[in-house]
């Protein structure tokens, strides 16, 4: 699957998904302090989901009415790095396609999926 991650995801989920074979840009490691809207726009260009813990990508999709290719918001505030690594890695493996074209939320022990119809989140 292909994947840009924010610079604020952390260097060990990056790596695990690498590992298991996701093709992954990250931001931290080419344009690091980019806006949120240029982020959007390289993830959209290379069909890429979005991997971030910014809020404000929800207020561009939601709000703003960006297309998107998918946005997943990793809300595990608090857990070590390599357990985040592991719900991170299981949630692609398991929802993979159906995180495409959505904008869904990772936390302990859920997954949210908001699917979107003609460009819009519903």
């Amino acid at each position: 699957m292909n994947l840009l991650a924010d610079e604020g995801v952390d260097r060990p989920i990056v790596e695990l998904l690498r590992s298991e074979g996701h093709q992954v840009v990250y931001i931290a490691e080419l344009t690091p302090g980019i806006d949120d809207s240029s982020i959007l726009e390289q993830a959209n260009a290379g069909y890429s989901l979005l991997l971030t813990l910014d809020k404000d990508f929800g207020e561009l999709v939601f709000r703003q009415g960006l297309v998107h290719a998918g946005v997943v918001l990793i809300r595990l505030s608090g857990l070590q790095t390599s357990t985040k690594a592991r719900i991170v890695a299981s949630a692609l493996q398991m929802h993979g396609v159906e995180l495409l074209d959505s904008f869904s939320v990772i936390a302990p022990g859920s997954i949210r999926v908001r699917k979107r119809e003609s460009g819009r989140i519903n």
